[in-house]
């Protein structure tokens, strides 16, 4: 017997500003009451201390989640140089203070540089990270640590904005798996003085304009004038696959898809995910381009 679900049956994605102070899921659930829909995820964590863009996929959008999850992301950081603490960010208990104030923007400019581009990062003990079932931040709270190894990251452009107080202001641009706290702690390490992040704001996901982006109390303004108001921004679920091309498909071949079975198209990609549009316009899923050329199902819609 399917499972009745409580709720609406609501699809789209909602580029949620989140507000500071709460994680990732208590904003999601906020939201998602609100909507009184019946299936919602959110797309990235962002820590508590952190706001900005959560893009929040419902209903069928949330097949569409893992495209935003590897999506390159823009933020706007700050750093407190000469001061280290245990978790990378202001949350943490300070472990470690040195003298600053001593330095300058044009140091700053000459360590910069080799941060940009392929890297290799070590993840943070305090991060949801899973070794062996276990998220590290749980082991970090009972005072252990243990090896993590380094993963491949990009950073495709970091801009200095300034420098005041001792904190370090910073837009940086990066692909999936940055950390930015750990970013920190290695430029503060870089200039031989330690540091940590003390605010912390996403600006971007992938292609969506931080314009776009509603804070709950909007949501909460819209929700008064009624369902369609609240349904207004939400972005239609293909917006997330931006970047992958469009295959027209037939009726008959759509029909094949949402029977688990490849088809064959005609000037098709040869290689990668593509959008499914049956008759040139109807959004139906993404396919996988196998080795054999045919288009196979991989995430196909259930409206």
């Amino acid at each position: 017997m399917a499972k009745n679900r409580k709720g609406r049956s609501v699809n789209g994605i909602l580029l949620l500003d989140k507000a500071a102070g709460l994680t990732s899921n208590a904003a999601l659930q906020q939201v998602k009451r609100l909507y009184s829909a019946q299936k919602a995820g959110h797309t990235g964590s962002l820590d508590p201390l952190a706001t900005g863009m959560l893009p929040i996929c419902f209903g069928e959008a949330t097949k569409m989640s893992t495209f935003l999850l590897n999506a390159d992301k823009r933020y706007q950081v700050t750093i407190k140089l000469g001061v280290t603490t245990a978790t990378g960010d202001a949350e943490g208990e300070i472990i470690k203070q040195c003298a600053a104030s001593h330095i300058t923007l044009d140091q700053i400019q000459s360590v910069i540089p080799g941060f940009i581009g392929l890297q290799m990062q070590i993840p943070p003990m305090y991060s949801a990270l899973k070794v062996d079932g276990q998220p590290l931040y749980k082991l970090a709270r009972k005072g252990k640590t243990i090896a993590r190894k380094p993963r491949e990251i990009t950073l495709f452009d970091i801009k200095i904005g300034g420098l005041k107080n001792e904190e370090l202001m910073l837009e940086v641009h990066c692909s999936k798996g940055t950390y930015i706290r750990t970013l920190a702690e290695d430029i503060g390490e870089a200039l031989q003085c330690g540091g940590h992040v003390s605010a912390l704001r996403r600006l971007d996901v992938a292609n969506f304009a931080a314009a776009n982006m509603l804070a709950f109390s909007d949501l909460e303004c819209l929700a008064k004038a009624g369902v369609e108001a609240l349904d207004a921004p939400l972005l239609p679920m293909e917006a997330a696959l931006y970047q992958l091309p469009i295959v027209n498909i037939s009726d008959d071949m759509a029909y094949y898809l949402t029977q688990g079975q490849a088809v064959l198209v005609p000037k098709a990609p040869r290689k990668g995910y593509v959008q499914l549009l049956q008759g040139g316009h109807a959004f139906i899923g993404v396919g996988c381009v196998q080795e054999d050329g045919r288009i196979a199902p991989k995430r196909m819609l259930n409206l």
